[in-house]
Formats: structure tokens, sequence, C-alpha cells
């Protein structure tokens, strides 16, 4: 008697969060936000890491799909990017090309591109649009190129703008010297000179990218400024490193 009394207590106890198998807890984290709530989730454990950071709670874009009938799943950038929360990561379908002008983002977010090298994914910006891409918030680009006629591949207003393993491309053009691959105008004129502590803010860092027409690669008129510039020059291109900062 006593046995089964046992027994019954124990299988009464709740069940610990961790006996859960991945499926559900992946589920279960799908409905925090990315910020800060699932950002601490992946300070747990190395398994709610690898849970919190799974590319199946990312937002998708794929040209191919006709209505929003499947969750997290966009036919253009920008919806993704005005459905996302901030400190979403967005993949973006390989294959064919997304157009993209003068899409705005206001808040953390990653775009990655989903194939298997930068050419996979291509944006093309539109002639007479200013850029693909403007960024006020601090956000990152991997493994995607962007094409730009006319205009800037990526406008950077304010934030910190990471571009890693992309291509940037203006397209040939009797008015190249219009075009640039990236435009900053953080912390412009007007802008009070920043403190200590602002100037790691706003910033521009962009590691093994490949840069091609324009009249210059960066152009600047704020108050960053090109540092740390370093290329590798390889076969078919050259890929470049740099920093654009606020100088010290």
């Amino acid at each position: 008697m006593d046995r089964n009394k046992h027994r019954s207590q124990r299988s009464s106890r709740p069940t610990h969060v961790n006996t859960l198998d991945d499926g559900c807890l992946m589920h279960i984290f799908s409905f925090l936000s990315p910020i800060p709530d699932r950002y601490n989730t992946a300070l747990v454990c190395h398994r709610w890491l690898f849970l919190a950071c799974h590319p199946r709670l990312w937002l998708r874009v794929d040209r191919t799909v006709k209505s929003l009938t499947e969750s997290g799943v966009f036919p253009s950038i920008e919806e993704a990017v005005s459905a996302a929360r901030p400190g979403d990561t967005i993949l973006i379908g390989a294959g064919g090309f997304h157009f993209a002008s003068n899409i705005q983002i206001n808040k953390p977010l990653c775009l990655i591109g989903g194939g298997d090298v930068p050419d996979d994914t291509t944006l093309v910006c539109s002639r007479g649009s200013d850029s693909a891409l403007e960024f006020l918030s601090t956000c990152k680009l991997a493994n995607l190129t962007v094409k730009a006629e006319l205009g800037c591949c990526l406008l950077h207003r304010s934030g910190r703008l990471i571009i890693e393993d992309c291509n940037l491309q203006c397209e040939s053009n009797p008015l190249d010297y219009l075009s640039y691959a990236i435009i900053t105008t953080a912390g412009g004129c007007e802008a009070p000179l920043p403190s200590a502590t602002q100037r790691n803010g706003d910033s521009v860092c962009v590691s093994q990218t490949r840069i091609k027409g324009g009249a210059k690669a960066v152009l600047t008129s704020g108050t960053l400024a090109l540092q740390r510039v370093r290329a590798i020059y390889a076969p078919t291109s050259i890929l470049f490193w740099f920093d654009v900062v606020h100088p010290l």
C-alpha cells in the first residue's frame, strides 16, 4: 500500500523541462522574443544554446511562396523584415533574384543567404532607388550578393553593421561615379561629437567581402572614417577587410 502511494506521488510530480525532447523544446522557444528572452535562454546550457539558435527558428524568404499559409515563410525580403522581431535571423532562399529597393531596417536583424556561396543568393536594387537596404540599427549580412545601379548597395544610417562573406557589386554604367558599394551617414555634421562610450555604437565592419564597380567602396558623409584596410588578391577577385569607425 505504501509502495503504491509512493509511486503515485512520484508520478504526480511535474516533469522537468529538460526531459522534453528537442522538437518540443524548440517549439516552446519559438514563442520567445529573440531579444532578450531567447538570447538569455541560449546562456543556460549547451543544449539550449543549440536549440535556441537552430535554423528552424529563423524566418525564411522563399520567392515561390504565393501566400502566407506557412508560419515564418515570406515571399519577399520586405515582408520578412516587416514581420521580424528584434534579434530575428532571416534566411533568404537561394536561386534567382530577390528585388530589394530602399528596404529600411530599424531593428537588430541578421540576414543570411541560403546558398553555398554568396553568388547563390542575389539581391537586386532597381535603378533609381537610393539603396537596396537601409540600416538604422545594428544588423549583420552574410553570404549574400547585392547588386545596385546608380545608387548604393547598402546605406548605413546608424548602428553597427557587420558585412561578412558578401559580394557588393555596382553595375557598370556611364554614371559610375554616382555609385558606391556602401554609403554611411552615421554621425552627420549636425550630430554632437560622440563620447567614448558612443564611439562603438555606429560602425561598419567588413570582412572577406568582394567589392566591384562604382566610384569607390565606401563613401562617408558623417564622422566615421575608413580604417584598418586589408585586401587579398584572389585569381578572380579581391577580398576586402576594413572598418568604418569613429576616429580615435
